[in-house]
Formats: C-alpha cells, structure tokens, sequence
C-alpha cells in the first residue's frame, strides 16, 4: 500500500539517510521535509521541502496544516523526527537543548497529532531517561516524554548507540564502537534510515510505544533488505 511520510530533521545525517531510505522504497509516495531553510532539491520527485520558522509561536499550527493536506490525499501518512543537534551538544546550554529537542520536537509532534497522523517515528538516543543526572541523556528523555504526551496511536523511539557513516562521528570513535557488543556499540547510519521505513511499512505494528535499539534496527534493516518489514 502506498504511503506518505512528513519529516522533521531530513537535512541532517540521519535524517537524510531516512529519507534516502524513503526514496528507495517503491510503495513510498512522497516525503515532505519540513526544513528551516531550504537545501538543493531531491533527485527524486516524490521529494519535496516546505521551509517553516520551527522557532515561530505558529509552527505547530503549521505542522497540522500541513499534516491535513497531506492526510486528505487518501493515501496513510506517517511522520517522523530526526532533529537533533549533532555535534557540538557540549557548547549548547541546557536550554537551549530543551528549545530544539522539546519545544520544536514537542511542537512538531503536536501539530501533527491534530493534524490526523496517527504513527509516528522519534529519533533519540541509547540510555535516554528523564531522571538521569547527565544533561544530554535526561533531555533526551523528556523529549520522549513529551511526544509520548501527543497522543499517538503508535510512537516508535529509535535509540541508537555510536552511529557510524555520521560526519559527527569520528572514525576511531565508530571503530572502538564496534568492540562494545549491546545498545551502547557501534550502528550504522544506513541501518537506521531503513530501520525508520520498515517502522512506515510493517503491517504487523501494534498500538503503543516501542523501543528500538541497535539490534532491533538491525534486524528491522535486514527485513527491508530482504523485502519483508517483520516486527523485531
């Protein structure tokens, strides 16, 4: 069945490896990248950017809209976010961290939601909690928090570990990564992507909050690879 996906955050690196992925995949009818400033167009047609203010009071309300316009089409829509500072989170305030991974986020989510799409993807991160005691961790829980709080019939929060193929990601960094065994190891930035379009097209999806981690977007991956999104 065709489907269409709004996106949040495709300019970065993993989120243009989703959207890469999106664009691989056949039943895929378009992607709407909501950008804050508009970069070269897509090689592919059914790739489109809608530049957007996320610091606006108003985006949420335009995130709905366009959610709306794209729901009435017919065709399931799904949404997704791949915001995330990348490197240099160290020099980034508290909150200022908060404005970009909870408000924007938050608000991107929310709008959404009242637009009438009922799945969504999160991009976050291994060992997100909001109790934690290290700064980036805990915010990376509440964000998790807050789009749990959107209401969705179906969130799916990706938590990778070291992500290889990642311009932020030194090449010793992923190396050593991969001597780690479990969530906190190594990943690679393609098997991510994938694992987000085998999220869009799994049949077999069930209501509620699901966590990913490095092996199970490994094993989502490979299920695309092999033309058959099975449940981790």
């Amino acid at each position: 069945m065709a489907f269409r996906v709004l996106i949040a955050g495709g300019s970065g690196q993993v989120g243009a490896a989703v959207v890469r992925a999106l664009a691989a995949e056949p039943s895929c009818a378009e992607v709407v990248m909501v950008n804050r400033r508009a970069i070269s167009p897509a090689a592919d047609a059914r790739v489109r950017q809608v530049i957007l203010d996320t610091a606006d009071a108003r985006f949420p309300a335009e995130a709905t809209r366009l959610a709306q316009s794209m729901v009435v089409q017919g065709d399931p829509v799904y949404a997704a976010s791949c915001i995330g500072v990348g490197k240099g989170s160290m020099r980034w305030s508290e909150e200022e961290l908060k404005a970009l991974e909870i408000g924007v986020v938050g608000g991107f989510a929310r709008g959404c939601r009242a637009g009438g799409i009922a799945r969504f993807s999160l991009l976050s991160a291994v060992g997100s909690t909001a109790k934690s005691r290290f700064r980036y961790v805990r915010v990376m829980g509440l964000k998790e928090e807050t789009v749990q709080e959107a209401g969705f019939q179906r969130l799916a929060i990706f938590r990778p570990g070291i992500i290889a193929g990642n311009a932020h990601t030194p090449g010793y960094v992923a190396w050593l990564g991969r001597l780690i065994p479990g969530p906190f190891g190594t990943i690679e930035q393609d098997d991510i992507g994938r694992a987000f379009v085998a999220e869009f097209i799994s049949s077999s999806a069930s209501d509620g909050v699901e966590y990913f981690g490095n092996g199970a977007m490994r094993r989502r991956s490979r299920s695309l690879h092999f033309g058959q999104a099975s449940p981790s």
